[in-house]
């Protein structure tokens, strides 16, 4: 087991990664393409909930949104600022790509894929039936928490460092505390406007996914 740990590992850090280089350039390329019609793209992009009054901040002119089955996808590849997307780029490259090289590039695609519908389905589930505050939602953060449930399962003893403060941990570990984080700042709401139960359902995605088709996890 010691020894296809140090294979897998090897694997992870060489070779290229396709999809997580085209989520990159279709990220970014959206980020600039929505500059110039911000407004528009919130309205038919964005994850919108059914049938509740939503507050928003478009202009008068601008009716707001309703949801259409294509913002399960489309909702991921938008971001409310700079940071958010450098943050979730960031995060995508460093831990998605080890993952993509692991499992290969079809495998990591359908992941990526399912967790990010999951995770839109359960948040627009909630802010329809006022579990929380029903607003539209943007950012890819579901597929990315997926990905870092991913890289904690599939090298568990992996030192990661975290940003804010900088203590460095196993990634078991660090997926464990990012997980009650975020259920923390769900139940309590300590993170206005971040979609903390869309992150928490991208994780639980992920880790159905793993379950049912990943037949070499371990530990």
């Amino acid at each position: 087991m010691q020894h296809m740990e140090q294979e897998e590992k090897s694997l992870a850090s060489r070779g290229s990664i396709p999809v997580v280089m085209t989520l990159l350039i279709l990220n970014a390329l959206s980020f600039l393409a929505l500059l110039n019609a911000p407004y528009l793209g919130m309205q038919y992009l964005a994850l919108w909930p059914f049938g509740a009054e939503v507050s928003t901040q478009l202009p008068p002119e601008f009716a707001g949104g309703e949801f259409r089955l294509w913002q399960l996808v489309t909702y991921a590849f938008l971001h409310g600022g700079l940071f958010h997307l450098f943050i979730n780029m960031f995060v995508l490259w460093m831990f998605g790509g080890p993952i993509e090289r692991v499992w290969g590039s079809l495998k990591f695609a359908v992941f990526y894929g399912f967790c990010i519908v999951g995770a839109g389905v359960v948040q627009v589930l909630l802010s329809s039936v006022g579990a929380i505050p029903p607003a539209p939602s943007v950012g890819a953060s579901g597929g990315v928490f997926a990905i870092l449930l991913a890289f904690g399962m599939k090298f568990p003893n992996q030192i990661v460092v975290l940003l804010i403060p900088p203590i460095p941990m196993k990634a078991k570990y660090f997926v464990v505390f990012l997980g009650i984080l975020e259920l923390m700042a769900g139940v309590f709401g300590t993170q206005q406007g971040v979609a903390n139960f869309a992150h928490l359902a991208g994780m639980l995605f992920g880790l159905i996914f793993i379950v049912l088709f990943d037949r070499q996890r371990r530990h």
